[in-house]
């Protein structure tokens, strides 16, 4: 196939038949718990310089208890995942965690302006069609994907995308590169001990997330149990096979949102926000709501039960668990 341009972004890129030697040696199709604690799974599965990615966004369904251990732990170097993103990019880079992002799109803050700034952290531009499209080709075992967008764009630029010449029409035609994250964060409504995932509202693509992905984490606002999945087998969105860890955190979506059980906290990710501006006050930020709360049940003490149950009264409940 003849390229005729290419971006100039780096990008991570992992041979498929590696991948599929990984699902093949190192996923287990045993029926076995995977039940841990966020201390647990993060220290197991999260190594540095591992790359990231996410189903969803921090305003909904964000897996913020596993993102808030991922700092408490001192990871460095991740490579994050960027799409239809906003909060936890630039709460993981005021972490100091995070050293490059494919950016489809996050939110801004101060943040990430001065880490860009100062070097410490590469944006490689994409779109948001165009990261999704790179995971369902890592769910597919493809090494790229053929995509009709980005030429004659800036984002092409700055990208890793090639254009190449299509055999069958002879036009051109723009390739995105697979993506095969080492770890995915997926935080859903309800999950048994195996790993059988409902998510219940809005997602973004979590099974071609979770299918790319070597390693995923799963966390859950509930635990059922498996003869309630077998009873409705068509809710179950993440199958147990592709799941490393089973993580069971009630609001581990907060300061987000969860469809169905409680709204986003809008004045914590304004605290945070305001607190990102001034690096010593970010400081006690972190000190605040992440090294001094040694588990999640402690960040959840100190947001305080009356908080919790007024974000609850505040969420829709209609149409989710029915």
């Amino acid at each position: 196939m003849q390229v005729e341009e290419s971006g100039t972004g780096a990008f991570k890129f992992t041979d498929p038949d590696e991948m599929r030697g990984w699902v093949r040696d190192k996923k287990s199709r045993a029926l076995e718990s995977k039940l841990m604690t966020e201390q647990e799974a993060i220290e197991r599965f999260v190594k540095d310089g591992d790359y990231l990615a996410f189903d969803l966004m921090g305003l909904v369904r964000g897996p913020f208890s596993l993102e808030r251990e991922i700092i408490r732990q001192g990871k460095r170097n991740l490579f994050l995942a960027a799409k239809f993103s906003f909060w936890e990019c630039a709460f993981l880079v005021a972490g100091g965690c995070v050293t490059m992002i494919d950016c489809g799109f996050m939110g801004g803050g101060a943040s990430h302006f001065r880490a860009i700034e100062k070097g410490k952290v590469e944006v490689i531009e994409w779109s948001n069609g165009t990261i999704s499209a790179r995971f369902l080709a890592g769910a597919l075992g493809l090494p790229f994907i053929p995509w009709r967008g980005l030429m004659g764009t800036e984002t092409f630029k700055y990208s890793a995308a090639k254009i190449a010449i299509d055999p069958f029409t002879g036009k051109k035609i723009t390739l995105l590169p697979a993506l095969n994250p080492d770890v995915a964060l997926i935080h859903a409504n309800q999950c048994d001990i195996y790993g059988n995932a409902r998510i219940f509202g809005p997602g973004c693509i979590p099974v071609e997330v979770a299918t790319a992905s070597k390693r995923v984490i799963i966390s859950t606002e509930e635990i059922i149990d498996i003869q309630a999945i077998r009873k409705a087998p068509a809710k179950t969105m993440i199958p147990y096979y592709l799941v490393d860890a089973v993580v069971l955190a009630p609001f581990g979506g907060h300061p987000g949102s969860v469809p169905g059980l409680y709204d986003a906290d809008f004045e914590h990710m304004n605290e945070f926000s305001k607190a990102e501006r001034d690096p010593a006050v970010l400081e006690k930020y972190f000190d605040k709501w992440v090294f001094s709360c040694k588990t999640h049940q402690d960040y959840l003490d100190k947001i305080g039960k009356s908080k919790l149950e007024e974000l609850m009264k505040r969420e829709i409940k209609e149409g989710y668990y029915e």
